[in-house]
Formats: C-alpha cells, sequence, structure tokens
C-alpha cells in the first residue's frame, strides 16, 4: 500500500509543499491528497487589493496540481485524530486516513474577544470577506458624499488596507486607528515616510487608541469617546483555528502546533505543520511571524524532513530567517523595512517606488511558485523503496 501523505490547506505553504512532494516522491510509493474548502488558490497577500475594487488572480487548484498525480479534496476540516491517523471533513466527507500528515490550514482574523467584531466589522483574510467588503465599499461610494471607512489596527495588513481603500477609492473617508505611534515596529525613517503617504492620501490617523467594542455605525474606545464608522475593517491580529488543539496536537496558549527544527510536531512525529499553523522558533531563537515569508521556509523545511525520512536519506537543515517587512502604501508607494538579528527595524529603508516595485516583484514571485510547485526541481523522483532497507522502514513507521 502506498504511503499516505494528506495536506490540509492549499494556501502559499500547503500549496507549494504539496506540489514540490509530488515531485520529489515516487507516486509507485506515495499518495498525496490535498484537502481546501475553496477551488482557488488565494492570494492572501493581496486580498487588500481585491476589497479595494482591483482583480486579482485566482489560479484554479485542479489547474495548478494537474499532472502531478494529486488527488484534490474541496472540503472543509472539522477535525483532526492523531492516534488513529485520520482527519475528519464536512460535506460528507467522512474520514481521510493518512500516514503523514501536513497540517496546513493557516489562519483567521482575531477578534480578541472585543464585543461586535463578528457582527459588525468585516476584514481581508479571506477571499469571501475581502469580497463583502468589497460590495459595501461600492454602497458607499454609490452615495452623495461616499462614506466613513475605519480601519482597526495600524500592522502591515492593517497600513496596506488602509492605504490600498484610500488610493482606489478617493470619495471614501479613510481613518486608520493605531494602539500606538503610527508605525511603531518601522525606524524613524519609514515611520516619516509612513505618515507622509497617510497625509498624501488624506487619510485620518488615530494614535494611541484602543478599540473596547465594534457597533454597526461606530467604534467604541478606551477613553470614552466613540468614532463613526459605515464599514469597519478589523485588521489587530491573527488566530488559528482550534483543531490542532482539539485534535490533541501540542500547541500554544494561541493554538499553534509546536514543532522542532524540521516542523515536525512534538508530540506526533508523523504530523508536519507549516505556515501561520506551526510555532517554529528561526534560528535567531525567536518564533517566525505569521507571514508569507514565515510559510515559505517552514514549507521548505517540512518538504526536506519528509523526503527525507521517507527515502532514508540525511535531513538539511533550511534556511529559517526573518530578513524584512515589504509594506504596500497603494500602488506606486511602499516601504522595505530590514530588520536586525533580534527583530528591530535597522535604521535604513526603502521608499517609495522602488519599495512598491520590489514588493509587487515579491508577490508575482510567490504567486509564481505557488502556481507551478513542481518547475525546477530534478525530474527524478525518489523510490522509498531505493532507500537503505532497515533506514527507510524504521523512519516510514516513524
Amino acid at each position: 500500500m502506498n504511503h499516505r501523505i494528506v495536506v490540509l490547506g492549499a494556501g502559499y505553504a500547503g500549496a507549494y509543499v504539496a506540489g514540490t512532494l509530488a515531485r520529489r516522491l515516487s507516486p509507485a510509493d506515495t499518495g498525496i491528497t490535498v484537502v481546501n474548502a475553496e477551488p482557488d488558490f488565494v492570494q492572501r497577500l493581496r486580498l487588500h487589493q481585491l476589497a479595494a475594487g482591483q482583480e486579482i488572480e485566482a489560479p484554479q487548484l485542479a489547474d495548478v496540481f494537474a499532472g502531478t498525480g494529486i488527488e484534490l479534496r474541496m472540503a472543509r476540516v472539522t477535525a483532526v485524530d492523531p492516534e488513529r491517523q485520520v482527519v475528519a471533513v464536512a460535506d460528507g466527507g467522512g474520514e481521510l486516513r493518512y500516514d503523514t500528515l501536513l497540517y496546513a490550514l493557516g489562519s483567521h482574523v482575531a477578534d480578541h474577544g472585543v464585543p461586535g467584531v463578528a457582527e459588525h466589522a468585516f476584514d481581508v483574510t479571506g477571499r469571501p470577506s475581502a469580497l463583502r467588503l468589497r460590495e459595501r465599499l461600492d454602497s458607499l461610494g454609490r452615495r452623495d458624499g461616499g462614506g466613513r471607512v475605519l480601519v482597526v489596527g495600524d500592522g502591515l495588513t492593517g497600513i496596506e488596507t488602509a492605504t490600498e481603500i484610500a488610493e482606489s477609492r478617493p470619495g471614501l473617508s479613510v481613518t486608520l486607528v493605531a494602539r500606538a505611534e503610527l508605525g511603531a515596529q518601522l525606524s524613524a525613517g519609514a515611520r516619516g515616510h509612513l505618515r507622509q503617504a497617510c497625509d498624501r492620501l488624506g487619510i485620518t490617523v488615530l494614535e494611541h487608541t484602543s478599540v473596547e467594542a465594534v457597533e454597526a455605525a461606530r467604534v467604541l474606545c478606551a477613553d470614552g469617546t466613540a468614532v463613526a464608522s459605515e464599514a469597519t475593517v478589523w485588521t489587530a491580529g491573527f488566530a488559528v483555528d482550534p483543531i490542532a488543539a482539539t485534535g490533541g496536537l501540542k500547541v500554544t496558549e494561541s493554538g499553534r502546533i509546536v514543532v522542532d527544527r524540521t516542523m515536525r510536531s512534538v508530540s506526533h512525529p508523523n504530523v508536519y505543520a507549516v505556515g501561520d499553523s506551526a510555532y517554529a522558533i528561526g534560528d535567531n531563537g525567536r518564533p517566525l511571524p505569521m507571514s508569507c515569508a514565515s510559510a515559505g521556509y517552514t514549507g521548505r523545511q517540512a518538504t526536506a524532513a519528509i523526503v527525507g525520512s521517507l527515502t532514508g536519506r540525511a535531513i538539511p537543515h533550511t534556511k529559517l530567517e526573518y530578513l524584512a517587512n515589504h509594506i504596500s502604501l497603494g500602488r506606486r508607494d511602499g516601504i522595505l523595512q530590514l530588520v536586525d538579528d533580534e527583530a528591530r527595524a535597522k535604521p535604513k529603508y526603502v521608499g517609495g517606488r522602488k519599495a512598491a516595485r520590489i514588493k509587487a516583484g515579491i508577490l508575482r514571485m510567490s504567486l509564481w511558485a505557488t502556481s507551478h510547485p513542481t518547475f525546477g526541481l530534478p525530474k527524478r523522483r525518489r523510490s522509498l523503496a531505493a532507500a537503505p532497507d532497515a533506514s527507510a522502514q524504521h523512519r516510514v513507521a516513524a
């Protein structure tokens, strides 16, 4: 019987790892199934553009995996049972058995327990939610005098969302709410560049402001003030689904799967986690942040580990690093902020059109690499039977 590999999630990390494994492992020995709730690949890094009214590519996963031998299951994962080595899926899908599981279900918006977020706020963490926001912005744009948009959270997602909406829809009034100083995570020069961009785009910035409740037409702040809003966009962090924790995998308090240096679960060695779902320690000794860059690094390491364990070959350590933050400020401006080993912003940064072109190039590269997961790898697939028998059997059994 073939060694069954099940991949949960087909985002940046899951789609890339699945395709790479299909290229590097012999189909005579392995069977790969990818489970994803949507039929297309979602460019999550560009969902703020989709919400602002732009069109972005959404390759069909059936096309992405065509010719790879990967089985694509369109279903929503409801549970993982690592003791029985099965995954439960909705919509009458029953259970899928696995020998090796790659957990790449990603993350969703975190409401932090703030009342009204789920009922009244919009977000850009998924394609359906981004389209919902887009529809709302369309309706506001048809009104005389436009409408008021409030973006809560000045992390990278919040900054990109506010600037994209302000540039694409100049008839709307956009306000960005920051818990501390605007761009506190950036160098002094980059903070100044960001502030100039907000001024140029007409964005009102509320600094040192904490939102305690979201209502249909306003938000309530910790200082007792209320800010009117006809479209509140919540970008105050990310959270993971409790599926891993409920299934008994060792997780952090936030629910991310604790993995070793090879992305292997420390509690269940035939489970690997990548992307936002994984709590991985980078080469600098710090947890990797939830990001596309981390998805790439953890995905490459998990691929090397799975191939090595199944073929009896040595498992190399790939890089696990975080070098910079790339922030788009609309289509013609941006910030490239390098960080040091302590994750602190370095003094120098790149801003303006050059930074925007760099960010656009990264997005194109990420899409291409995910849409062509088998390109550029050796055509020779490794057979499990080709490995030394004792080593291969031991490692596959593990």
